[in-house]
């Protein structure tokens, strides 16, 4: 099967793989039918997920057809159409709170596309399926359903740890795709007023064009406006998603006193708190990764209408030209948000 390949630092190509099979009773083979890249597949090409095993396929955003199961797998059977979880996790241990992103198994958590071969292929084995598949509604289309299992599992999250309520003024910082399905799903809470900074243009047309009730601001005037619309200097809640330097300072900076900050991008480099800046402002931070554990419950908000992310998919490349969506998505051209894949195999 074709599957596109982490070989080396800088380098991912389309090799030729065996199919997976079963390897333990709670597994699962899903043959691939829509798959998409993630900022997080740039950050392994580029050497910054140092656990990222050399020689594995990549890819952690998909959906699919159950091809087969485990003896041990109760939830899904052959031909059920589902979405892949991006964390890997028993439902055992620590991860039974909910905490899925630190279950202790040693394929737990990020595994699929980093540690274990993921999902641009034809087909991808899930480990512990009872867990990290999720039946998709009959009403729910494939494009509806490709970002549950990641990006909006991720601002599912972020949304539900920063504790929104109906008269916060919230800021998220970002409008990236994990930033665009944060924004999704703080709405879903709908809070006072909800501040997006972005300094892409292209990327303030696109919230402008599908978000019209959104405040949108730049780098550059975002502390100011966040200090004149909220009640008390500051945003009450902030989701910085954007991953940068500048970004994380902007945080705290834009936070109002005893505010949550609530971290959900991956960083390239170390980030520093000037604590004594700080002082007095007595922030909570928290942080990421995602516990990506309420996939059913999403499924379930798209399928009332209640969450669409199908506007982000702006581009659909075959799997056999998936090195040239690679190039589209990370030199940013053409207006594209996010890059779907599908299987041009025949199977």
């Amino acid at each position: 099967m074709l599957a596109y390949t982490y070989v080396a630092q800088g380098r991912f190509a389309l090799q030729d793989k065996p199919k997976p099979v079963i390897q333990d009773p709670r597994d699962a083979v899903v043959r691939v039918t829509l798959s998409s890249i993630c900022t997080s597949d740039l950050h392994i090409k580029h050497g910054s997920v140092p656990r990222a095993v050399p020689g594995i396929t990549v890819g952690h955003e998909m959906v699919g057809i159950v091809e087969a199961v485990g003896d041990a797998v109760s939830s899904v059977r052959p031909g059920d159409r589902v979405a892949v979880n991006v964390e890997t996790f028993c439902g055992e241990c620590f991860c039974r709170n909910g905490w899925v992103n630190n279950c202790v198994d040693p394929n737990g958590g990020w595994a699929l596309g980093c540690r274990i071969d993921g999902g641009q292929a034809e087909y991808v084995r899930v480990p512990y399926a009872d867990q990290g598949l999720t039946r998709i509604p009959d009403e729910v289309t494939d494009r509806q359903a490709l970002f549950v299992g990641d990006i909006l599992a991720t601002g599912f999250w972020a949304a539900r740890i920063s504790e929104i309520g109906r008269e916060d003024t919230v800021l998220i910082l970002g409008a990236g795709p994990t930033g665009l399905c944060t924004l999704q799903c703080v709405l879903l809470r709908q809070p006072k007023q909800v501040i997006v900074c972005e300094i892409d243009p292209a990327r303030r047309d696109f919230l402008r064009e599908n978000y019209p009730n959104v405040c949108i601001t730049t780098p550059d005037k975002v502390i100011g406006l966040t200090q004149k619309l909220g009640e008390h200097g500051g945003a009450d809640r902030v989701l910085e998603v954007a991953g940068t330097p500048e970004t994380f300072r902007l945080a705290w900076q834009c936070a109002r006193p005893n505010a949550i900050v609530t971290v959900v991008a991956l960083y390239n480099e170390p980030q520093t708190l000037p604590l004594p800046e700080m002082y007095g402002k007595n922030l909570t931070f928290k942080t990421g990764g995602v516990d990506g554990c309420d996939c059913r419950e999403i499924l379930d908000l798209i399928a009332a209408g209640k969450l669409d992310t199908t506007a982000l998919i702006t581009h659909t490349f075959p799997l056999s030209d998936i090195a040239a969506a690679y190039d589209l998505f990370e030199q940013r051209r053409d207006g594209v948000v996010k890059v779907a894949i599908y299987n041009d195999q025949g199977n």
